[in-house]
Parts: structure tokens; C-alpha cells; sequence
């Protein structure tokens, strides 16, 4: 057996499907079930329940996917450590972003990366806070930059900005020519907010019912944008963080307030396993990008 079986074996219980899997490893899906089938011959267990349709694994083979998960991640841990470049800006770095900031962090941060790193490799993802920190887990990204959350508790985090967050209402709204909204002013009001699994619902919906607000369940939105659109159609009213709000006080039909009493905001961090070896490497990313924020 090697590395490429166990890579083979995490693809497969991911993606429970062969093809997807095949795709995933940049094989063919012959190839990826042959090595399957080669690793229960030497291993002298079966993995899979050969007469199921799908792709059902058994017991020995869940504990096999477990151990493998852990030694593919130390294996990822001792290449970086071999490489020698732990703590220089060159080579590739896998780095997870949330939708809601990734859309307006990256065109901030990744020109300035380019001209100061220019022999460091950026490869950037895009999910959910939920699906990122298995990919932490798992050692296929090597640090996350988003919000704080209870999730990302165990991994090491490195404080980037407070980004506040805004009142986004309907430019005929009667706030519309206020400079501010106190929080409490929410009391009794409808918001609208993004659907289940962004970390941003839970914040900032955790600020409005803190001051009486209640969430719209008729909507969830899937993206700010949708959020935003909603709100210039009349829909209804919402937070949006800062760096998603144009410099124009009012701009295609949305206009935006300070909201005080308390300022509403989320912490943004970036996160990476306790034991990477690649925390130095980190800690410049971090000051960089902070530098970016603090300074826009």
C-alpha cells in the first residue's frame, strides 16, 4: 500500500461515488476502484458492501477512513516541515474563505499578496464555515480566514479585524436619511437574513433579537447579493458587513446606516492546526492582511 491508496480510500468515503471520486483524484474510475480492491486484498478486509448500489462502507472500512484521514494529514504536516520553507513566502498555500467575505476580501488582498509574495502560490476556496474546518481537519487547506465562530475553538486563530456591520434598508425607507440607527429601534421589526449554515446569520441575527427584532422566515437568502437585491426591491430591511458596503452612503436603491447601541460586528480571523509547522509563514499572511483592513 502507499499514500495514493489512502488518498484513493478519503476521496471515495467523500464523495461516495466512484466517478466523483476518480475525478477528484485525477484518475480513472477504473483505476481508483482497482487500487480500492488491491488495498482489501493485502489488507485481507473488506472495505465496501460489494452488492450495494451505492457506495457503503463497512465498519472496518469507516475506521480505515479515519486512520487514513490522520495519517494523510501527518504526512502533510512532515512535507511541509522537509520542505524547508516553513517560515518563507514561497510555494503553495491553501487558504479557505467564507462566501461572505471572500467576494469582497480577495480583490482587497490578493494583488497586494501577488507584488509582495510574488513566489508564493495562492490556491483559495470558497465554502461554508462548516465544510472548511473539515478541510482544516483533514490538512487539504492549510489555514481559513474568516469569522470567529465556536467551531474554529480548537485551531489556533490569529485576530484580524472587527468588521462592523451596517443597516441596509430601502432608499424610500423611513430611516433612509438618518445617519444612524440605535439597535433598540429594531424592536418589533422583521429582517431579512441568509439561509442555514452561514456563520453571518447566526451573528447578526443574534444582535437583532438581542434588541427585539425577529427573523423573516418567509426568505433566506443564499448570498448577500440576494440580501442586498431584496432590500433595494422593497422586500424588507438587513445587516450586511462592512467590507460587502460600497463607499456611497446610498447606492442602486439600498442605503446604508451606522448601527449603534451596540455597534454590531464579527471577528475575523485567520485559523491553521496547532501543529503546523507553517505558523510563521502564517503570521506574515495575517499581518498582511491586517495591514490591508486597518489601513482601507
Amino acid at each position: 500500500m502507499n499514500i495514493r491508496d489512502f488518498e484513493y480510500l478519503v476521496a471515495l468515503a467523500e464523495h461516495k461515488h466512484f466517478r466523483k471520486a476518480a475525478e477528484a483524484c485525477f484518475v480513472s474510475q477504473p483505476t481508483l476502484s482497482g487500487q480500492i480492491r488491491k488495498l482489501e486484498d493485502e489488507l485481507g478486509a473488506a472495505l465496501l458492501e460489494r452488492s450495494s448500489r451505492r457506495v457503503l462502507f463497512t465498519d472496518a472500512g469507516l475506521q480505515l477512513v479515519e486512520q487514513a484521514k490522520r495519517i494523510l494529514s501527518e504526512v502533510k504536516t512532515f512535507t511541509d516541515m522537509a520542505s524547508g520553507q516553513a517560515g518563507e513566502m514561497v510555494g503553495p498555500i491553501h487558504i479557505g474563505f467564507i462566501p461572505t467575505l471572500g467576494p469582497y476580501l480577495l480583490p482587497k488582498i490578493v494583488p497586494m499578496l501577488k507584488e509582495s509574495y510574488p513566489d508564493l502560490n495562492l490556491y483559495l476556496h470558497e465554502a461554508q464555515t462548516q465544510q472548511l474546518v473539515r478541510q482544516l481537519e483533514d490538512g487539504k487547506l492549510d489555514c481559513l480566514v474568516l469569522a470567529s465562530v465556536e467551531e474554529t475553538a480548537l485551531f489556533k486563530e490569529i485576530e484580524l479585524y472587527q468588521e462592523p456591520l451596517s443597516i441596509a434598508v430601502p432608499c424610500d425607507h423611513e430611516w433612509a436619511e438618518l445617519e444612524q440607527v440605535d439597535m433598540l429601534d429594531l424592536n418589533g421589526k422583521t429582517v431579512l437574513a441568509l439561509g442555514d449554515g452561514h456563520c453571518l446569520r447566526d451573528q447578526a441575527l443574534g444582535f437583532c433579537f438581542a434588541a427585539g427584532a425577529r427573523d423573516d422566515e418567509r426568505f433566506k437568502a443564499t448570498s448577500l447579493e440576494t440580501l442586498r437585491n431584496m432590500v433595494a426591491a422593497g422586500a424588507g430591511m438587513t445587516l450586511l458587513p462592512e467590507l460587502s458596503v460600497p463607499s456611497e452612503r446610498k447606492k442602486d436603491g439600498v442605503c446604508y446606516l451606522k448601527a449603534v447601541n451596540p455597534e454590531p460586528s464579527r471577528s475575523l480571523v485567520l485559523v491553521y492546526r496547532p501543529g503546523s509547522p507553517l505558523r510563521a509563514r502564517f503570521e506574515q499572511l495575517a499581518a498582511a492582511i491586517k495591514e490591508n483592513l486597518t489601513n482601507k
